[in-house]
């Protein structure tokens, strides 16, 4: 009852631009989730393992990572570190977002398990704090359950999907997250900076490392993304006239040396 007055309290607070946003995210999502259920169940295992690790570790690529060990024979230790690796990323987030999660110890760790890539970027996105917490809450709920209801019907249609790559299906989701990067890249010169070196560094590193390393390899972009010195002014550029001199005491008026 609590979670869904949140949600209704947040949707309030934001403008409806952020509302639609989060709703194509969570279209996208339901996708890629629905993906990720079919894929398991039909690769061999029960319905149960891609619904228990939706609920359990909520991450995505950490999700696919650990399917994928485990599809290809791997152990389940080679399963947990693929997913351990991927999450790491989730803890910079973490410091980016800690202003909103507030509250109770509950609800600070629900808020921490809702830490997305989207979540924090929507955070982010918003001016001020209370649209910040409004936009995370909104934003990190609502993938939740899509994400969640999502990997439920994958995974009962089981082998209906067939090859999610052969359908373009695995492309929905980074294609909506580069639209809601676009913004910031096209009109912030340091975060511009920052998302061309890390795109650089991960395609580079991606015929030699393991699926997901150069994504992690990525975040040295950031160090570009730290403000600059203020630059010199252009001395073709006209200042301010200065204040002008004090005009001289009226003839008879007390000065401040008078008194």
């Amino acid at each position: 009852m609590f979670i869904l007055m949140d949600m209704r309290s947040s949707l309030r607070t934001l403008d409806r631009s952020t509302i639609r946003a989060i709703a194509l995210v969570c279209l996208a999502d339901a996708v890629v989730g629905a993906s990720f259920g079919a894929i398991t169940v039909s690769g061999g295992m029960d319905a149960w393992v891609p619904v228990l690790l939706s609920v359990v570790v909520f991450a995505g690529g950490s999700q696919f990572a650990a399917v994928g060990v485990l599809l290809a024979g791997g152990s389940a230790l080679a399963a947990v570190a693929a997913g351990l690796v991927l999450n790491t990323r989730l803890l910079p987030f973490g410091f980016a977002v800690a202003d909103v999660l507030d509250g109770p110890r509950w609800k600070r760790l629900l808020g921490a398990h809702l830490i997305t890539d989207e979540a924090t970027a929507f955070a982010l996105q918003q001016p001020d704090r209370a649209r910040r917490r409004a936009a995370y809450w909104a934003s990190g709920l609502g993938l939740f359950v899509i994400w969640n209801v999502a990997v439920v019907l994958g995974a009962l249609a089981g082998g209906a999907i067939g090859d999610t790559d052969a359908l373009g299906l695995d492309a929905a989701f980074p294609a909506v997250l580069l639209a809601l990067v676009l913004p910031a890249v096209t009109t912030d010169r340091p975060t511009r900076r920052a998302a061309l070196l890390g795109a650089a560094l991960a395609v580079a590193a991606t015929p030699f490392l393991p699926p997901g390393i150069p994504v992690l390899l990525a975040l040295a972009g950031l160090a570009l993304a730290a403000p600059g010195k203020t630059p010199a002014p252009d001395p073709d550029t006209p200042h301010p006239a200065a204040d002008p001199a004090p005009a001289p005491p009226a003839a008879g008026a007390r000065t401040p040396a008078d008194r």
